[in-house]
């Protein structure tokens, strides 16, 4: 093949098509809905099961190995198999069997982070709140929990960011949000402009919820910024 013909190629099929987003705008914003659902169904479902779990081990020391060990075991396991191992079982077309995974994955993220959080209360703060009479409960939901949101939120960004990177695996049961462009345009021909359309939005995506997700946390624990 002459360099004219590889010119020619890479003209009509360019890395990036401001022609491929006009004509393809629904798609994409299809794409798009679908990830950021997936993203946020799994992020919330993994913080209601997680929380708690750290809660237990917080509270249950000898049981704070097991649970972080159980949930280091699933986050190990390859996402390709995971997935080949749950849609079978849920539906091989079903974005529960993404779902899942996904939620899966994000356990030891939260898990970790929190009970790192929750480990770091002060013992004053404590003991003060136990001397004003709280309970476990009363302590963990007043005290603990309040003085452990930096690291949840630690927590939740990583499993954020790692959850949009992963909900492309899905992609390989028609699932995927921006990972079906992106595999799409594999499977079109080498595609660019589709595969790069779908890079980039997942990228931004991203970077987009974890500012969100900072700019949270700064208004939810205003004494971090004054302790620095």
């Amino acid at each position: 093949m002459s360099l004219r013909d590889l010119a020619y190629q890479d003209a009509a099929n360019p890395w990036f098509s401001w022609d491929y987003i006009r004509t393809n705008s629904s798609t994409i914003l299809d794409a798009l809905g679908e990830h950021v659902t997936l993203t946020a169904e799994a992020v919330a479902v993994a913080m209601v099961v997680a929380v708690p779990l750290a809660v237990v081990a917080y509270w249950f020391r000898p049981l704070s190995g097991p649970i972080l060990a159980l949930s280091g075991v699933l986050y190990t396991i390859p996402s390709l198999a995971l997935l080949a191992f749950i849609a079978p079982a849920v539906g091989p077309t079903k974005s529960t069997s993404v779902l899942i995974g996904l939620v899966l994955y994000a356990l030891l993220l939260i898990v970790r982070n929190t009970l790192a959080g929750l480990n770091q209360v002060p013992s004053e703060a404590k003991d003060a709140a136990t001397g004003m009479g709280y309970g476990r409960w009363g302590r963990l939901l007043r005290v603990d929990l309040p003085l452990a949101l930096p690291g949840i939120l630690t927590g939740l960004r990583l499993a954020t960011v790692s959850t949009v990177a992963l909900v492309t695996i899905g992609a390989l049961i028609g699932k995927g949000g921006l990972g079906n462009l992106i595999l799409g345009g594999f499977q079109n021909n080498f595609f660019k402009a589709q595969i790069t359309t779908g890079t980039i939005l997942c990228v931004l995506l991203a970077l987009l919820l974890d500012l969100i997700l900072i700019g949270t946390g700064r208004v939810l624990t205003p004494w971090t910024r004054r302790a620095r």
